[in-house]
């Protein structure tokens, strides 16, 4: 089938101009000037809308296991939610339990995620299990299309690895090529500090985000950086949240060193008061790193605009209040961290631009043109261009929305930004050249999207 996008304005990481899209099939066939393309069998009118590539978020946690709960998210829910909000490529990760293989924990996900998901979907591996079998599968992963480990500086007893297993995985990735990602948090200080402050009586959710202070991401985020540096490891930092943490990663880009950092909506928008709020309404607001103090959001908004943070992704996992987040009262411990947030990326980064904090070029190239090419899906993703798959935003900058758990589509029971009146909303998603939301309309369904399997980081000197 053949579909002509005609009359907007094709917003890439390099520039928007006025032309027509037309799509054959699954793929992107011809981008031209207005009024030149015919003979189709749809037309979609984008008059006065962006036309984007599709959002690529390369940080989600769908149906993951934490704290004796599971992420509310399944695929096929999740990934719903996704389209809703024009992301049209996840990343998820696949979780190694302690004891067990990387290529087993992979088969896992798949079984997850596979004939489930409504958009296309790759996986990270989180390595919690560093051994000579560990370090030889890495290799085998590559060869099945998972190019990049997430390890752990924070949860002692569960996903930490000390410095000696992060120095081994970092020398395997530098030999094979692969990026190794990082939880960049002092979790054995942290763990000193929870259990002081819960022995004082402190238990509310605010402390959460008081006993994980800045300073110790920032000492971590240093300290894995030098542990790339010895080895050579492309290295990749996630949810970056704290303005020391984004001075290490600056002085390491600036002396030319392949490090790479992402940030996330909840860092540039909302704040530790947020972890405040009365009646244990913080615990919706638990996640790790925490929300940080209003300046710290400012940084993150100047790092994005020298491309010291390279991309945003939303570090989506969501569980409900009721009989999930609660779990931690009496002791903030227990709360599952995590946030629900794949839905409104692309919104809330729009607000960005209508801010004056970045531009419309800049909020493509965070959302979707970097994390292709950083995670090796680059040119089927993140460009509209002929050749490229037909993942296609249509975007409509004047739109009115209101943000509520009452009409998102994401499995959990509550918003982060719930009441926010915000501008601008996806009007038409194509996944693959077939439209998957209309007009606020599902017309997708799970088992469209298709496993990718990756290649190396294209952004590699």
């Amino acid at each position: 089938m053949s579909i002509l996008i005609k009359g907007g304005t094709v917003v890439s990481a390099t520039g928007a101009v006025a032309a027509d899209v037309l799509v054959d099939g699954e793929a992107i066939a011809a981008v031209a000037a207005p009024g030149t393309l015919s003979v189709v069998d749809e037309v979609i009118d984008a008059t006065g809308k962006y036309v984007l590539p599709g959002g690529i978020d390369v940080h989600t946690h769908m149906e993951m296991p934490f704290g004796g709960t599971f992420a509310a998210d399944t695929f096929e829910t999740g990934t719903v939610a996704a389209a809703f909000g024009g992301t049209t490529t996840i990343v998820d990760f696949a979780v190694q339990a302690k004891g067990t293989s990387l290529l087993g924990t992979l088969d896992k996900w798949h079984e997850k995620a596979d004939g489930n998901c409504a958009i296309d979907y790759g996986f990270h591996m989180i390595v919690s299990d560093v051994n000579d079998t560990t370090l030889k599968e890495m290799d085998a992963c590559i060869a099945n299309g998972v190019t990049s480990f997430k390890m752990f500086m924070a949860y002692p007893g569960v996903f930490y690895a000390t410095d000696g297993e992060i120095l081994l995985a970092m020398q395997q990735a530098a030999r094979n090529g692969s990026t190794i990602m990082m939880h960049a948090e002092n979790g054995i200080a942290i763990d000193q500090l929870v259990a002081q402050a819960i022995g004082r009586g402190d238990t509310a959710p605010l402390y959460h985000g008081l006993t994980r202070p800045p300073e110790l991401e920032g000492e971590a985020t240093s300290r894995a950086i030098q542990l790339a540096k010895v080895t050579g490891a492309p290295l990749y930092i996630v949810h970056l949240s704290a303005a020391q943490a984004l001075a290490a990663v600056t002085e390491a880009r600036d002396a030319g060193q392949n490090v790479f950092a992402e940030t996330c909506p909840q860092y540039l928008f909302l704040t530790l008061e947020d972890l405040a709020r009365p009646e244990f309404e913080g615990a919706k607001y638990v996640c790790s790193p925490p929300l940080r103090p209003a300046e710290h959001g400012a940084a993150l908004w100047r790092g994005l605009r020298t491309n010291d943070l390279s991309v945003v992704s939303t570090d989506h996992c969501p569980f409900c209040f009721k009989g999930q987040k609660e779990l931690g009262i009496g002791d903030f411990a227990k709360i599952p961290n995590g946030m629900p947030g794949v839905e409104h990326r692309m919104d809330l980064l729009h607000q960005g631009v209508l801010r004056g904090e970045i531009t419309v070029t800049r909020w493509v190239e965070i959302a979707s043109t970097t994390p292709a090419r950083m995670f090796g899906l680059y040119p089927r993703k993140g460009v509209i261009a002929a050749g490229s798959d037909a993942d296609i935003v249509i975007y409509d900058p004047a739109a009115i929305q209101t943000l509520s758990a009452a009409t998102h589509h994401m499995n959990v029971d509550y918003s982060a930004y719930e009441g926010w009146e915000i501008t601008g909303r996806v009007d038409v998603t194509l996944s693959r050249g077939r439209v998957v939301v209309s007009g606020g309309v599902l017309h997708g369904s799970p088992g469209h999207g298709k496993f990718l399997p990756r290649d190396l980081n294209q952004y590699l000197v």
